[in-house]
């Protein structure tokens, strides 16, 4: 990939990650939960998901979904339901202050973290239409596709994993004095719950 086309993509791909979404409300609200340095296990499971993606464009197979409304709604729906449900669970969360349930919280084992990444950037399909558009404008078909759709997704994956670590995750460490009382827990909770919930219906109306 030429220079000039990879600083386009480099350029590109920190718009992308910059833009809240999904992803960023987990990376921050695991931030909260478990501490800046253990939130790298969620943006390592987003990112995963976000390599599946490339791979099925690649591949051709995003194509199909996104041209075949039953498995774009399927995959959309699956989504949205996702975001409700964790929306709903945060929002319902209550305030602890007990110190070895805390550390309970604080110790979520890392493929715990790993796995809701996953899902989170993984049903979400307009990730795919979007890696529809977004890719063809830096591949040249006149070129080995491999090493390209390789230097594409390593680009992209890299920014988004320090985005969402050292931003995302660091500035929600500016909400940690609002942990130590009960109210500002409770408020914490039902500011990510309701963002959670509100991506998630508006996943499901999205057309």
């Amino acid at each position: 990939m030429q220079l000039s086309l990879w600083l386009a993509l480099a350029g590109a791909g920190a718009l992308i990650s910059f833009t809240p979404g999904a992803g960023a409300i987990n990376t921050m609200s695991n931030s909260l939960t478990v501490g800046f340095r253990r939130s790298i296990w969620g943006i390592l499971g987003q990112q995963a998901a976000l390599v599946l993606h490339v791979i099925v464009v690649a591949l051709g197979v995003g194509v199909l979904v996104a041209g075949s409304p039953v498995a774009f709604n399927a995959i959309r729906y699956a989504g949205a339901a996702y975001l409700v449900y964790l929306g709903i669970r945060q929002f319902l969360r209550k305030p602890d202050l007990d110190q070895e349930k805390v550390a309970a919280l604080r110790n979520e084992p890392a493929w715990s973290m790993f796995r809701r990444g996953m899902w989170v950037n993984l049903l979400n399909p307009k990730a795919l239409v979007f890696f529809l558009a977004f890719m063809p404008q830096f591949i040249r078909p006149a070129n080995p596709l491999l090493p390209q759709y390789a230097v594409l997704a390593a680009t992209v994956v890299l920014i988004d994993i320090l985005v969402m670590w050292f931003f995302f995750a660091a500035a929600a460490k500016s909400f940690q004095r609002f942990t130590h009382d009960a109210h500002g827990q409770t408020v914490l909770n039902r500011i990510f719950g309701v963002l959670f919930v509100a991506l998630g219906v508006a996943l499901a109306v999205m057309h």
